[in-house]
């Protein structure tokens, strides 16, 4: 009698799953409401200048896979009711902001993107594809059907989008690598003799940065040696967390009109807010990927050599490097 077999699929994936989702979704409304801190308000509309939770999903999305794009959904949706009550836009709005980041996904899949982003490409994907490209789609969904229901002008389209876009992809060029790094432990590749080094860099941006912001005499540019420090003896781990302090700094200053702020109109903050955290931004993940790569050919040129090196003291005593080196003596018995 042929026995039959109740092929039963585990639940562990389908749990997993859900798992991934609700924690993306919790992120993703913590990364909100910590990118609100730092709101301002632009031609009547509120705005962030580095909108967190676009590079928490991507981050998630590179991760985790397109599966856990329904917390993406559901973190917007909360965010969105921490502001207002829900209403036609939005749908649009979430929409908006569930499909950027799965289009930022797609392209950076296409074109080979590394997690650890350890070459200079992946590095101009991030920027121009997963970043600029694709937040394009979050700041129309998100302005547009603002000026279609009337409670934005026509007029004030473009200085509200711009603001959006620049939000959104500050957010993936600031908060995606950071992640993908963490994530992957790229900081424990360092040895033990570096962290008093580590230390003193953190020490001076936390000590110099907030100085530097504050100061009426505008020394924002001061910022670019410690990001240039970061990234030549830290990489992407060190960079990008000081760029992430000098943007938080910033944003304080811009939004209490401190330091290189003082007198100016809403516009005009946004403006240079917004210019200062892309110099930096860019400056910190594009010399990093440039220090990591060379780094990389270095070790593989290493490599290579050595190997060379066996290959010509085998062939020096008349041995052939192609054959095992272990042979075992002949039987004399």
């Amino acid at each position: 009698m042929a026995a039959v077999l109740v092929l039963r699929r585990s639940p562990r994936p389908a749990l997993e799953t859900v798992a991934k989702v609700l924690a993306v979704a919790a992120c993703y409304y913590v990364a909100g409401r910590l990118g609100l801190l730092g709101r301002l308000v632009v031609e009547g509309a509120v705005v962030t200048p580095v909108w967190p939770p676009t590079g928490v999903a991507v981050a998630a999305l590179l991760l985790f896979g397109v599966r856990v794009w329904p917390g993406i959904a559901l973190g917007s949706f909360l965010v969105i009711l921490t502001l207002t009550a829900p209403q036609l836009t939005t749908v649009l709005t979430v929409a908006g902001n569930t499909a950027a980041p799965l289009l930022s996904y797609v392209l950076l899949r296409r074109v080979g993107f590394r997690l650890d982003v350890s070459r200079l490409r992946d590095g101009l994907n991030l920027v121009f594809l997963g970043g600029l490209g694709a937040m394009l789609v979050s700041a129309t969904m998100g302005v547009a059907p603002q000026v279609w229901t009337g409670s934005l002008e026509s007029g004030r389209f473009w200085t509200v989008w711009l603001a959006w876009w620049v939000g959104d992809a500050m957010g993936v060029l600031v908060v995606t690598p950071l992640l993908l790094v963490l994530f992957l432990g790229a900081a424990r590749r360092f040895p033990r003799r570096h962290w008093p080094e580590a230390v003193c860099l953190a020490l001076a941006t936390l000590g110099l940065v907030p100085l530097e912001v504050l100061s009426r005499m505008s020394l924002l540019f001061l910022v670019f040696p410690l990001l240039i420090w970061a990234a030549l003896r830290f990489e992407l781990a060190g960079s990008m967390l000081c760029a992430l302090a000098a943007s938080v700094a910033t944003t304080y200053a811009a939004n209490t009109r401190q330091g290189a702020f003082s007198g100016l109109t809403g516009v005009e903050i946004m403006v240079k807010l917004q210019a200062f955290n892309g110099a930096t931004a860019l400056t910190a993940l594009l010399l990093s990927t440039v220090v990591a790569e060379q780094r990389a050919t270095r070790r593989s040129v290493q490599r290579a050599c050595r190997e060379l090196a066996e290959v010509l003291e085998h062939l020096a005593a008349g041995e052939d490097p192609t054959e095992p080196s272990d042979k075992a003596p002949p039987d004399t018995g």
